[in-house]
């Protein structure tokens, strides 16, 4: 079975995955903005089942109701998003893969959201919230 990892900028907290990813797509939304400074992130879906902390555990922080956003409590790495709204599933940014390029993502996310000097040309389906 495929095994995919990924680490936090220091590689304190390590990861894993087995098997393949639920989805992949870009989010706009502006709390995704502001947890990774930057003006739009990439996630890959997983079973929250398949995914499994390897190094040290990492902090979380309760983002909004329902929302928990991990991150490395030595580095401050934003590593993982976990929602009651999907509660099956763990969201992990796609950057922190050993090999992000083989992850392709298939949509953007909370586009009403996107900032105005962010031009898409992907091609990718754009939705003005979640896809789902």
């Amino acid at each position: 079975m495929d095994v995919k990892k990924g680490r936090c900028l220091c590689g304190r907290v390590t990861f894993e995955y087995r098997g393949p990813e639920l989805w992949c797509g870009h989010c706009h939304c502006e709390s995704c903005r502001r947890a990774t400074s930057s003006p739009f992130t990439t996630w890959v879906g997983v079973p929250k089942s398949a995914r499994h902390f390897t190094g040290d555990a990492p902090g979380a922080y309760a983002s909004s109701p329902g929302v928990r956003r991990f991150f490395c409590t030595h580095c401050g790495s934003p590593i993982a998003f976990e929602s009651e709204r999907w509660p099956d599933e763990t969201h992990l940014y796609a950057a922190l893969l050993e090999s992000p390029a083989d992850v392709k993502p298939q949509f953007h996310v909370h586009v009403a959201e996107r900032l105005p000097w962010i031009v898409l040309t992907d091609g990718l389906p754009q939705y003005d919230h979640s896809a789902s």
